[in-house]
C-alpha cells in the first residue's frame, strides 16, 4: 500500500530523489509533465501566497476538478475574500482550469501542480502555502502530504469521498494504516451511503451526509458563435458522438459508422479521444479521417476527429446521442454526467467499474443504455437515429439524474468555511 499512483506512474515511499527527479524530466520528454513547471512537483513556487485565508484543494484529474468547480464558486459568493490554492496532477487539467476558472470568474483561485508524495517536498510545499485548511477530493489518499498537514495541525476535509469495493478490500489488509490516514480527515462527505459506510469501516470519523457532487456540476460551456457556425456545417444530417476514447474504441466508432452510413445517408461519426494528443495516432489508424484539431471543418458525411482540449460543451450539444468510451476496452469507464446533464441519451460498453452507481441510476431512470460490443452499439445508434422522439425521452431522463443534487455545493462550501474557522 506504499506505492501509490500519481497521475498514471508509480512512487514507492523509498524512491530516492534523484530516481523521481528522473523520472520527472523522463514524463517531460514524452509530454505527460510541464517543464517549465517541474519545480511545483517538488513543491517550489516562487509565486507569492495570498494575504489572508487560503484553502488548498486537491483534485486528481480533470474529473475529479469539474466536480468541485460548484464549490468554489459557492465559496467565492459566502467567503469573497478567502483564497484557493488548487492542486492537480495532470496537463488536460490544468489545460481545463487555465479556460474554465476565468469564465467562472474565480479570480482567487490559482492553479498549481500537486507536489509527489515526498516527504520533503510535501512539506516544502505546506510551509510555503500555508493553508489555513485542506480538501482531498474523492480518493487522493497521500500519506506524506495528510501526515505533514496533520503536523502543522491544518485541519483536513474528504470531498466527494469515494471508496471501491476493490480499494476497501485492498485496504482492510492493513487496518492499522487506513486507520490512521482515514483518521487524518477531520470531515468527511462521502459521495455515497455505501461509500460512507465502507470509509467508516476503515477509520473515517466525521461523516457529513452523503451527496455526490459529480450530480451537482454545471453544463458544461459553450461558445455559442463557434457552436451555430458548426451546426450550420453540418446542417440536418445524422450524428452521433463517441466521446472520452480510449485505444481500440476509435475503430470500433469506425466500424459502427461502417454499418450504419449505408442505411443513414450523411451520417456523421465524431470521436472525441479522452487524450486529444492522440489525434495524429487516430487519423492515421481510421485512414486520415480529418481532424479539429487541425481546423479541418466536419466532412460532408464519414468521420471528423474532435482532437481539441475543453471543447466537450460543443460536442454535446451538436450530437446529443452520445456513446461514452473508455467502457468498451476493460477500462472502468467515463463520467457519463457531462452528456446527460445536456440532455444527451447515453450509452455505455460493459466496463463501468469507475462509475457503477451512476450508471446504475442512469439505467434505472431510463436515461442510459448499456452496449455489449460493437454491434450492439450500432444498433443502439441505429434505433435512436430512427425513433428521435425515444432519443429525446432519455435524454429528459439522463437530465432529471443529473439535475438531483443542486445544493450540495452549497453544503460542502459551508462545512470547509468551518473548517477555516468563519
Amino acid at each position: 500500500m506504499q506505492g501509490l499512483i500519481a497521475g498514471g506512474w508509480r512512487v514507492g515511499a523509498t524512491a530516492g530523489v534523484p530516481v523521481l527527479r528522473m523520472m520527472l524530466r523522463r514524463r517531460a520528454a514524452r509530454g505527460k509533465e510541464d517543464p517549465a513547471r517541474l519545480s511545483e512537483r517538488e513543491g517550489v513556487d516562487a509565486s507569492p501566497r495570498p494575504e489572508g485565508r487560503l484553502l488548498w484543494m486537491h483534485a486528481a484529474s480533470v474529473g475529479e476538478a469539474v466536480s468541485v468547480l460548484p464549490v468554489l464558486s459557492s465559496l467565492a459568493v459566502q467567503a469573497p475574500r478567502v483564497s484557493t490554492v488548487f492542486t492537480t496532477g495532470t496537463l488536460t487539467s490544468a489545460s481545463l482550469l487555465r479556460q474554465r476558472l476565468p469564465e467562472l470568474g474565480l479570480s482567487r483561485v490559482l492553479h498549481r501542480f500537486v507536489p509527489l508524495d515526498v516527504p520533503s517536498w510535501a512539506g516544502r510545499f505546506l510551509d510555503h502555502w500555508r493553508p489555513d485548511t485542506a480538501a482531498f477530493v474523492e480518493s487522493e489518499l497521500w500519506p506524506n502530504l495528510l501526515t505533514a498537514c496533520q503536523a502543522r495541525r491544518v485541519p483536513l476535509m474528504l470531498v466527494n469521498g469515494r471508496m471501491s469495493a476493490r480499494s476497501f478490500r485492498n485496504w482492510r489488509r492493513v487496518p492499522g494504516f487506513a486507520r490512521q490516514l482515514l483518521g487524518a480527515f477531520d470531515r468527511v462527505h462521502p459521495q455515497s451511503p455505501e461509500y460512507g459506510e465502507r470509509l467508516r469501516a476503515l477509520g473515517a470519523r466525521c461523516l457529513e451526509a452523503p451527496g455526490n457532487l459529480k450530480l451537482a456540476a454545471p453544463p458544461l460551456p459553450v461558445d455559442l458563435t463557434e457552436l451555430g457556425r458548426v451546426q450550420a456545417m453540418i446542417g440536418g444530417r445524422p450524428v452521433w458522438l463517441a466521446a472520452s476514447t480510449h485505444r481500440g474504441e476509435e475503430e470500433l466508432a469506425a466500424e459502427v459508422h461502417r454499418r450504419l452510413a449505408p442505411s443513414h445517408p450523411g451520417l456523421l461519426t465524431i470521436i472525441a479521444p479522452r487524450h486529444p494528443a492522440r489525434g495524429d495516432e487516430i487519423a492515421a489508424t481510421l485512414g486520415g479521417a480529418p481532424r479539429r484539431g487541425h481546423g479541418d471543418p466536419p466532412p460532408a458525411g464519414g468521420i471528423w476527429i474532435a482532437d481539441t482540449v475543453g471543447e466537450l460543451g460543443l460536442l454535446y450539444r451538436l450530437s446529443r446521442l452520445v456513446f461514452m468510451g473508455r467502457s468498451l476496452v476493460g477500462r472502468g469507464g467515463q463520467n457519463p454526467l457531462e452528456a446527460a446533464r445536456l440532455g444527451c441519451a447515453v450509452a455505455v460498453g460493459p466496463h463501468t467499474g469507475n462509475f457503477m452507481d451512476l450508471v446504475a441510476r442512469l439505467r434505472e431512470a431510463g436515461g442510459l443504455d448499456q452496449v455489449a460490443d460493437a454491434a450492439e452499439l450500432a444498433s443502439w445508434v441505429d434505433a435512436m437515429l430512427r425513433d428521435d422522439s425515444r432519443r429525446k425521452q432519455a435524454g429528459a431522463a439522463a437530465l432529471a439524474v443529473a439535475n438531483g443534487e443542486a445544493a450540495l455545493p452549497d453544503r460542502v462550501a459551508r462545512c470547509l468555511l468551518e473548517l477555516i474557522g468563519l
